[in-house]
């Protein structure tokens, strides 16, 4: 069998299970070990029939369900390949935008010369901690989770890229409470989708993602409160905090935020698509 036909086998089997029918692509360049431009080079090559087997074995899992990254092990982030398992959020390219305004924030507010402290609430993968302390390494970093498989992948990730991090086992601000520790940036892509939610969610993610970190409550903003009662604890003078949030959630994320630091400005930032996918809140700047 060429490669062009056993692409073509995936794409019509998985457009028949109603997946998305690219992935055939994404898991055959992984299997035969080459980039896009060689794989299309590649399209009239006997495919071995090892690779084959292999592949219709991958095809057939993502057509039960299971999501793509899970399958080749890793998920591309802010042009770094990051390992993922079951234990960790698939990282989204919406959240790259939050890097990319907490960067561009951190130099308008700090300037680019200061050693920050940074800290990630609910790392998961680590993505977002790891690309900030890579795209800027004067930050101390800290990363923080729940889940200590969860935790122990973000170390993988780190040691993998070169990204100097601290990690720390706990939930959400509590170990920086209790050790009286203070930080000048606080971000977080938390949970945020209402527990309702997911009776019409897709099973490739509702079977396959973690509900932890997915679910958040009947509103899907139950960690945003405990972050709101919680920051003031661990936030220095000037400080910044940077949420991801779901569709429709900035208003209210925007008001906890409002409610706990009266004196802040606050704002909403819109990712490419035109949703309001992230809040800022600027603390103790003119």
């Amino acid at each position: 069998m060429k490669v062009y036909e056993a692409l073509q086998w995936a794409s019509s089997f998985l457009k028949e299970k109603e997946r998305d029918d690219n992935a055939g692509e994404l898991l055959l360049r992984h299997l035969m070990g080459i980039d896009r431009a060689k794989f299309l080079a590649s399209l009239r090559e006997e495919l071995e029939a090892a690779t084959f087997e292999a592949f219709q074995k991958a095809v057939i899992l993502h057509a039960d369900g299971k999501p793509v990254q899970y399958i080749i092990g890793f998920e591309s982030f802010y042009g770094r390949d990051f390992k993922v398992n079951e234990d960790v959020l698939i990282p989204r390219q919406e959240t790259e935008e939050l890097v990319y305004h907490v960067l561009q924030r951190i130099d308008q507010l700090f300037g680019k010369g200061d050693r920050l402290e940074l800290a990630d609430i609910g790392t998961g993968s680590g993505a977002i901690a790891i690309t900030l302390k890579l795209e800027k390494p004067d930050l101390n970093v800290t990363a923080t989770d729940i889940y200590k498989p969860t935790l122990l992948l973000a170390q993988e990730n780190a040691r993998t890229l070169g990204a100097s991090i601290q990690f720390v086992h706990g939930d959400l601000l509590k170990p920086f409470i209790e050790g009286g520790k203070q930080f000048d940036v606080v971000i977080s892509n938390p949970p945020y989708i209402p527990d309702g939610d997911m009776e019409w969610m897709s099973e490739v993610v509702t079977e396959h993602e973690p509900h932890r970190a997915l679910f958040a409550g009947v509103d899907g903003l139950a960690i945003y409160r405990r972050l709101a009662e919680e920051l003031s604890f661990v936030i220095r003078d000037q400080a910044l905090i940077g949420f991801e949030v779901g569709a429709g959630q900035s208003g209210a994320v925007a008001r906890l935020l409002e409610q706990a630091f009266p004196h802040a400005k606050i704002d909403i930032a819109y990712d490419i698509n035109g949703k309001d996918r992230m809040v800022f809140a600027e603390i103790g700047f003119e």
